[in-house]
């Protein structure tokens, strides 16, 4: 098979799948048509409609765009037929049905952030992150009616550093999924359109803790003080810049703000019978105490107000008591 023999669908919504589009457009693949979610109602009254970057990627290359509320609508499976697809690439999507995904003669794979089957969902960088896991990666794998239970085609890994947040790590594996999504594609070519792919089970090792990777919503984003420094330590920075680990502020009026906070540090400070939530202040830096130890919050976000240094969030309650942090 050759190159021009390709007639590929792509999918995907944010940044993150624009750069495997764009490496499949710079380096000549035929993308006949590129399938993103609905315009995002945006602005005060959300009277103004804000498209997905993968959208603005593709018009700005005169690629065809459709843009379906629902999946199954007749008039995008017709538009997907008229495109001929012989091959769909996901990056970033949503959930497809079977009448989408079994349509292409060589299938559909998706490029996932994480090493299957580990970390399966929608959050994959955030969860592995707050686990405190110290590699994660890419895996590319042809859809079925499960998500993300496919079969591998390709896999690569990448380390987490110790302080890496989430947009440290997504960066990375922007690029690297960019990466991946090419060479999954010369394997299509080189395979006639048959790659070799592997069943998860196969790579799922006897006693394996198959963490998984839902959602985030406000509820799974509440710190717990009662954990240890490093699990705190871990939960921000896994949450950090989007969507932020929050906790409850506690004003001596008793008033609670919510209170995001975005970069921590570990210290050696022991705590010596303060409640978990309660803030220190010493020498302009600003601590929580944790399970086990001082936590020093350096940046953080009052709610109605900008994220700023601790330095900036010291110096604005100067006049009044801080209090301890905790839920609701």
């Amino acid at each position: 098979m050759k190159k021009e023999d390709l007639r590929i669908v792509f999918m995907g919504t944010p940044e993150f799948a624009v750069e495997s589009l764009r490496a499949l457009v710079e380096n000549g693949y035929p993308v006949v048509g590129v399938v993103t979610q609905p315009d995002k109602p945006v602005g005060r009254h959300g009277s103004v409609l804000r498209p997905s970057p993968v959208k603005q990627y593709a018009l700005e290359h005169q690629l065809p765009v459709a843009q379906p509320e629902k999946m199954k609508d007749e008039a995008f499976l017709a538009t997907l037929k008229q495109w001929k697809p012989n091959l769909q690439v996901v990056v970033a999507f949503r959930m497809l049905p079977q009448v989408v995904w079994d349509l292409p003669e060589y299938g559909t794979f998706n490029v996932h952030a994480a090493l299957l089957p580990r970390y399966r969902g929608a959050a994959p960088i955030n969860w592995a992150i707050i686990n405190g896991e110290t590699q994660t990666g890419v895996t590319t794998f042809f859809l079925d009616k499960d998500i993300d239970t496919g079969r591998i085609i390709m896999q690569q890994p990448t380390p987490i550093g110790p302080e890496d947040d989430v947009e440290a790590v997504y960066d990375r594996l922007m690029v690297l999924g960019a990466e991946i999504c090419m060479k999954t594609v010369e394997q299509v070519i080189a395979s006639d359109g048959h790659p070799e792919a592997i069943e998860q089970d196969a790579l799922a090792k006897e006693g394996d803790l198959l963490c998984v990777a839902p959602k985030l919503f406000k509820e799974n984003t509440l710190i717990d003080w009662t954990q240890s420094q490093k699990r705190v330590h871990d939960f921000v920075r896994g949450l950090s810049p989007v969507p932020g680990a929050w906790t409850l502020f506690t004003e001596p009026d008793g008033k609670q703000t919510v209170l995001k906070i975005y970069k921590t540090r570990q210290t050696e400070m022991p705590v010596q019978g303060d409640a978990p939530g309660s803030l220190l202040v010493e020498r302009k830096k600003l601590y929580a105490a944790t399970a086990d130890g001082w936590l020093e919050l350096q940046e953080l976000q009052l709610a109605g107000k900008k994220r700023m240094a601790a330095v900036d969030f010291i110096n604005g309650m100067k006049d009044k008591e801080m209090c301890m942090l905790g839920s609701e």
